[in-house]
């Protein structure tokens, strides 16, 4: 039986507003690693599994439903021993590679660069390709925006005509490099900032493309990597980088299991997911002192939970089972984005399909969705809407003698006046009771509805034998009376709440 500790108090201003939310936000990564890309995205047209052109309908309709707005491609550290040329073309005559940071397998390259936009039209989102500065030269990384941009007569445009696309894509988002300080090159900030400088010149814009260029930024708290960038080429980016992972355990001696955890190690999860909070404070500090304005956007183009591998799978393919904890994480960097969204304009979880914090779970022709693709779709209902002014205090999560906020909260105000609230409760223990105080609507004819995920055990969750173990159901734990609600969350729960 739940016990619910001290209540919490929670002001919502609906006529305060904040700024907007940036759908991209709510972006994707999805990398030539393990089987992210071959068997979970792309099957081939010859395969006995349900696809078109290649590309799995399952998968599609699911990436569909909540709304994929950008998608990060082709890496990640694969992205830095890429060269585009071998993916294109007809597929027979691709060449092979040996992926050697993801498990030594051959890449065969029948995934590339018409692929990869196919698969964004049919998504409905944006391309966000990323380039090769760790192994790549100057002239690989400009021919490329010039084959997939160019309209006019030149080779790079003439070889795309050739391989089946007459006009050009509209590419908008595209980083030079990716973490240049370890996998991509293991480069100091000062080299890697006069590399961004020379490379970011040659990724040109043709006709009406605008592209906005993101440079490779820190990893973790590496605050001197921001503050060298920021100094040295901030007048040249539209956005700058952060790469953060959760991770309970030790990362190069074990990070700890996906699923047979103890309680210190859910604990530690919610601790290192707040973390994020602490980071985007300190890196938009620094960038604040040279961007005043905020016109260069934060991108935190890799983040999630970070586990070992699932026992018996390929050490290399980052494959891990996906529980309620792993929702719990999701919402509270949902809820942490939305209220720094006047500097974080792109995150992109990682990795869409069967790597790290996985959307989708596929076993050949067999899909399951997450407990964080459940909160991806609870949490859309924020895309480009307005954040709300919140005012909060809520009780503490105490274990072993350290206290986290027991309750986390977001709200924002969409285009047709309907307000958002979504709040995460991670004590793994108690519930929490709220008083809800809604200022600034009128109070007649207001509805309240909700809908929660929740689970009866730690590391609930779904597998293909019972795919619908955790996955969201109506909220009746609120009630509404002169603009107050009454709230009662349980423990391990994300709720959203639709005030209309």
């Amino acid at each position: 039986m739940e016990a619910f500790l001290v209540a919490n108090n929670v002001i919502i201003n609906a006529d305060i507003q904040k700024g907007r939310i940036n759908k991209n936000i709510y972006g994707h990564f999805a990398e030539h690693l393990g089987r992210c890309i071959y068997e979970g995205i792309w099957v081939g047209e010859d395969s006995s599994i349900p696809n078109t052109k290649g590309i799995r309908n399952d998968v599609l309709a699911a990436l569909k439903n909540i709304k994929v707005p950008v998608l990060r491609w082709p890496g990640g550290c694969f992205a830095d021993e890429y060269h585009w040329k071998d993916g294109i073309g007809p597929k027979e005559n691709r060449k092979r590679m040996v992926n050697t940071h993801w498990g030594g397998v051959v890449e065969n390259n029948h995934f590339g660069t018409h692929e990869f936009m196919l698969l964004c039209e049919f998504l409905e989102c944006e391309p966000y390709i990323c380039g090769n500065v760790g192994s790549g030269t100057v002239q690989e990384m400009s021919e490329w925006v010039e084959y997939m941009t160019f309209e006019g007569e030149s080779p790079m445009a003439n070889w795309r005509r050739e391989n089946g696309r007459e006009e050009p894509w509209k590419l908008k988002y595209f980083g030079v490099g990716n973490e240049n300080w370890g996998c991509g090159g293991n480069m100091r900030p000062e080299y890697y900032a006069d590399l961004y400088r020379r490379y970011q010149t040659y990724v040109r814009n043709y006709g009406n493309n605008k592209v906005y260029k993101i440079a490779g930024g820190a990893n973790v708290d590496d605050y001197n990597w921001t503050e060298v960038l920021m100094k040295n080429a901030h007048w040249l980016m539209d956005g700058l980088s952060l790469h953060y992972y959760t991770i309970p355990g030790d990362f190069w001696l074990g990070k700890g299991s996906a699923i047979d955890f103890p309680e210190d190690e859910w604990f530690i999860t919610m601790k290192k997911a707040l973390h994020m909070d602490e980071l985007i404070t300190k890196h938009s500090t620094i960038m604040d002192k040279y961007d005043p304005q905020k016109r260069i956007g934060m991108i935190i183009d890799e983040w999630g939970t970070w586990f070992d591998v699932e026992p018996g799978t390929n050490p290399g393919f980052l494959y891990q089972q996906n529980t309620i904890r792993d929702a719990l994480v999701a919402g509270l960097h949902f809820n942490i984005f939305h209220n720094h969204a006047d500097r974080v304009q792109m995150t992109n979880i990682a990795q869409t399909v069967n790597v790290l914090q996985a959307m989708i779970l596929t076993e050949g022709e067999k899909m399951i969705l997450t407990p964080t693709y459940h909160v991806f779709d609870m949490y859309k209902v924020h895309q480009d809407a307005e954040v709300l002014a919140v005012d909060s205090s809520f009780g503490t999560y105490e274990y072993n003698g350290e206290k986290l906020p027991q309750v986390t909260v977001s709200a924002s105000k969409n285009a047709e006046g309907k307000i958002h609230v979504s709040l995460c409760n991670i004590d793994h223990q108690n519930g929490a009771e709220l008083d809800l105080d809604l200022r600034g609507i009128t109070a007649a004819n207001t509805k309240v509805s909700g809908t929660i995920i929740t689970a009866d055990t730690m590391n609930a969750h779904n597998t293909f034998e019972q795919p619908d173990v955790v996955k969201p159901v109506e909220f009746t734990g609120v009630t509404l009376e002169n603009n107050k609600l009454a709230i009662k969350l349980p423990e391990m729960s994300v709720v959203t709440l639709v005030i209309e």
